[in-house]
């Protein structure tokens, strides 16, 4: 599986002590948030759900991030002019596995909430949210358009 042009994964660091643990999410100087996100917000998905696919076309830039629960995210590349047209990326993340993703908008984007405790998602668009004209073109979850089974097992 070759990583899709645009996509950066960096290892969060987990400092813990006896009173439990700190998490940096964002910092100005990590490559990963170029551009700067615009906002932040986060979501609860409960187990099982999935919400999946959508895309940008103004240039978005999202950075997911689970802090809490297990999530199998999916990034699918069906840009015209990209080397990775496509391919398909998978990542597991969550409170036992903390990075952040880097997600070019352009492409196809989902998650799922795995295992059996809701999960929550912490994400960094790079543009505001415009309530009167929002950016996002969707599919359905199970598109035949998309070559992901949200329920198999991921390799690697």
């Amino acid at each position: 599986m070759a990583q899709i042009n645009g996509v950066r994964v960096r290892d969060l660091q987990v400092n813990a002590d006896e009173r439990g643990h700190l998490v940096e999410v964002f910092r100005e100087d990590w490559d990963e948030y170029d551009p700067e996100p615009a906002m932040s917000y986060y979501s609860m998905t409960y187990p099982g759900i999935t919400r999946a696919w959508h895309r940008h076309h103004r240039g978005q830039i999202d950075h997911f991030v689970c802090p809490k629960g297990r999530i199998k995210v999916g990034v699918y590349d069906d840009r015209e002019d990209s080397q990775t047209q496509g391919e398909l990326n998978t990542f597991v993340i969550g409170e036992h596995n903390q990075k952040v993703i880097r997600i070019p908008g352009e492409c196809w984007h989902g998650f799922k909430a795995i295992g059996e405790d809701p999960a929550f998602l912490i994400n960094f668009p790079s543009n505001l949210y415009d309530y009167e004209d929002p950016d996002e073109e969707r599919l359905p979850y199970d598109t035949d358009k998309i070559p992901l089974d949200w329920d198999k097992e991921p390799s690697g």
